[in-house]
Parts: structure tokens; C-alpha cells; sequence
């Protein structure tokens, strides 16, 4: 289960980098982003497609750190709360 899934990821990645490649071969006109008042240098599109999916991926990779750490949290939340609800109960009597 875990081959298919990286191979599926690996596969996704891979076909998502050749059609950037295309894009950006195709594109090749200089571009400025512009915000508000501000305007960017003047760059290939696939240049800026290329930045910002490399800092999608960076990006994305550290949103399992966060998941892992706020999953351990609620189920330590969970077990004080079951732990409270029981001490109510002294059947030691």
C-alpha cells in the first residue's frame, strides 16, 4: 500500500514538472508582476511558475510536522478528559 502511494505521489510530481517544462518553453516572454504601486523585475513566466511551485513544495512539506504534533495533542486532550469523567466515579467503595 505504501509503494502505490509513493508511486502515485512520484507520478504526480513528475507529470506536474513536464508540464511546467512545456509551459514555461512555450512562454517565454518576459513578465512583471505588479502590486499595488510595486512592480517586480521582469522575468520568464516558467522562471516565476518554477519559484513558486519550489516554494509550494518547500512549504508543503513541513504541514505533516504540524499534523503529527496537533494529532498527539488532541488525543492527550481526549485521554485527560475521559481521565476526569472516570475519577468522578469511586467504585472502591
Amino acid at each position: 500500500m505504501r509503494f502505490i502511494a509513493n508511486l502515485i505521489t512520484s507520478l504526480l510530481i513528475a507529470g506536474w514538472i513536464a508540464t511546467m517544462s512545456v509551459f514555461s518553453i512555450q512562454n517565454i516572454t518576459p513578465f512583471s508582476l505588479k502590486l499595488l504601486q510595486f512592480e517586480s523585475i521582469k522575468i520568464p513566466i516558467g522562471v516565476l511558475l518554477s519559484i513558486s511551485v519550489g516554494t509550494g513544495f518547500i512549504l508543503g512539506s513541513f504541514v505533516p510536522l504540524f499534523l503529527k504534533s496537533s494529532k498527539k495533542s488532541s488525543q492527550r486532550r481526549l485521554e485527560e478528559i475521559n481521565i476526569d469523567e472516570f475519577e468522578e466515579f469511586n467504585f472502591d467503595k
